[in-house]
């Protein structure tokens, strides 16, 4: 009997991935260059704030095309880029929105003392205690905290609705997707959205929440979210205008 003779395995060479800055006007911006084995044409994309850059490539482009794109698209660049602030950090005497809501942020220089949201002359201030160098990470905590205390009440509301039980919430910074819903039941979500208006936040859960009963994005889903949140056409518009400006903010 005759051996069958079988044809080597050709290696495939590895996609190529390649990290580097890009100068775009006066902000340097990192930029991840990725090979694609199905692309056709380049594709680049600002990631959610404005804060990174991300190009598609098709296999094998040489780097002077690469880079002969990019200077193609500086202009195009620059002004998707002017909807976002260049100084994004927080401090002292800056603003940072609660429930839709601009609150100046008073550092009380206080070593001890919680951060809460308050009135001072009747403008709404969130007061920051601690070091200086630390007031976007307290910043950052106390909103994650407001975001969970108005995530699983309003969750709780619309899963008893549906008569669907939540089986737990997560908090992310996430820049994809502004929340999740598992097949467990488990859902997840931005803490970054409890700096939107409250119509925002409760489509936001009425979404996941929906997701209990109809895990896809068909009509079914779609009407449920509507019975859920009769605001929803307004909050998705809402996240689709001001949603990249959330995530252009720096914590620290």
């Amino acid at each position: 009997m005759f051996a069958l003779l079988t044809r080597p395995k050709r290696k495939t060479k590895p996609l190529r991935t390649e990290e580097r800055m890009l100068m775009v006007g006066e902000r340097s911006l990192p930029l991840t260059i990725r090979e694609h084995a199905r692309a056709t044409r380049i594709t680049l994309r600002i990631e959610p704030g404005g804060r990174a850059l991300r190009l598609t490539v098709p296999v094998g482009l040489r780097a002077r095309e690469v880079d002969a794109f990019l200077t193609r698209h500086d202009g195009w660049l620059r002004a998707k880029l002017s909807r976002f602030a260049p100084e994004t950090a927080l401090r002292p005497d800056g603003m940072l929105s609660l429930r839709g809501v601009p609150h100046r942020i008073v550092h009380t220089g206080s070593l001890r003392g919680i951060t809460e949201a308050a009135e001072e002359g009747g403008e709404p201030v969130i007061r920051v205690s601690g070091l200086e160098d630390h007031l976007g990470r307290r910043l950052e905590a106390f909103l994650k905290k407001e975001a969970r205390y108005d995530l699983e009440r309003l969750s709780a509301i619309h899963a008893g609705r549906i008569g669907k039980a939540v089986k737990s919430l997560t908090l992310k910074d996430t820049r994809s997707r502004w929340g999740s819903c598992s097949w467990q039941g488990n859902l997840s979500f931005s803490w970054r959205i409890v700096m939107a208006p409250p119509l925002v936040i409760d489509y936001l859960a009425a979404h996941e929440v929906a997701h209990l009963k109809e895990m896809n994005h068909g009509p079914k889903f779609w009407a449920l979210c509507g019975e859920l949140c009769p605001e929803m056409e307004e909050a998705r518009r809402w996240l689709k205008a001001h949603g990249s400006q959330l995530h252009a903010i720096d914590f620290g």
